[in-house]
């Protein structure tokens, strides 16, 4: 151990848990990641979202010690990537995208093998895995292979191998990738309890996992960091107009409100489904304008709908496919 890391570990941290501060990376004339730089909090539940090649699996390598970037510095837990890898491996744990199992050990030979590799004391190991197993529905499956498992099986023995060590900052990119909905909630379930007392990054395609679990929310695209905040806070940054529900009595009266409102200046967007009506208006305040127009007409309800995150992703990172 160097005389950096020393004085580092033996120092109270009392910072963020993860701070990256301009980093970049390229691969040729690609700039995966341009000056990024987040912090995250200590015991903090974070998500990190954006669409295809935003940078953010690049990003998870680097925090993870398994890259380096061209420039800027990372620090976990106060420890620079750079100068205190073998220590920071010590207190990490990642679930990667890919369900890199051993094939050729059983689902609790893997996670011995794991928790060998991070020295942990026999009957200490023994005791956590069988905790492991039996939280995430593996015990009974314990001495099979991985290819005898389905992928929702495969991919619940690689979260549960991530925890095996209990690592003070934990890293899941795209956990709950090829998960059914129950299985989906009991990793939820977990995450949630280990708020507090482990650092969750997590990366995801599933916007309501990232608001139902997560206190802050950042948003990447083209390697940098465009916006960041709560799920409240991040909704609350679109602008414009308002999108309402308008339930009318029967299709027949849906048509004739659809009609009266194609005419009014206000209106953005209509959407027209059995005796159902979306309608977008440029501003909050043209529902006055619209409840005038309509009256007469045979309406059950008008009821504003709550934006939701994926508006917000869409306004930021545009509606494109991306490779």
């Amino acid at each position: 151990m160097s005389s950096l890391q020393a004085t580092l570990m033996a120092t109270p941290y009392s910072g963020p848990a993860l701070a990256v501060r301009n980093v970049s990376k390229c691969y040729g004339d690609v700039r995966a990641l341009d000056s990024f730089a987040l912090e995250v909090n200590r015991g903090e539940i974070f998500a990190l979202l954006g669409p295809n090649g935003a940078g953010k699996t690049t990003l998870i390598r680097i925090m993870t010690t398994l890259m380096r970037p061209d420039s800027g510095e990372v620090l976990v837990n106060g420890l620079p990537i750079g100068r205190c890898g073998r220590e920071i491996r010590r207190q990490i744990g990642v679930v990667p995208q890919e369900n890199s199992l051993d094939r050729y050990l059983t689902a609790r030979e893997n996670l011995e093998l794991h928790a060998r590799l991070h020295a942990l004391e026999p009957k200490r190991a023994r005791k956590r895995i069988d905790e492991v197993l039996e939280l995430f529905g593996l015990a009974a499956r314990q001495h099979d292979f991985p290819d005898t498992f389905s992928g929702g099986m495969q991919r619940r023995l690689v979260v549960a191998r991530a925890l095996v060590h209990d690592p003070a900052v934990l890293f899941l990119d795209e956990p709950t990738t090829g998960l059914d909905p129950q299985s989906r909630r009991a990793v939820w379930e977990y995450i949630r309890s280990l708020a507090g007392d482990m650092t969750i990054f997590l990366t995801t395609h599933y916007l309501e996992e990232a608001e139902q679990l997560c206190e802050r929310i950042a948003i990447m695209d083209h390697g940098r960091l465009i916006a960041l905040g709560s799920s409240t806070e991040l909704k609350a940054r679109l602008s414009g107009g308002a999108t309402y529900e308008i339930e009318c009595v029967h299709a027949q009266g849906a048509q004739r409100c659809a009609d009266i409102l194609r005419t009014l200046p206000c209106l953005e967007e209509l959407s027209l489904s059995g005796n159902l009506l979306t309608v977008r208006l440029g501003q909050w305040e043209c529902l006055a304008e619209v409840v005038s127009a309509l009256g007469g007409t045979p309406v059950r309800r008008i009821s504003l709908r709550e934006r939701t995150l994926e508006e917000v992703f869409i306004s930021l990172t545009g509606a494109e496919v991306r490779d």
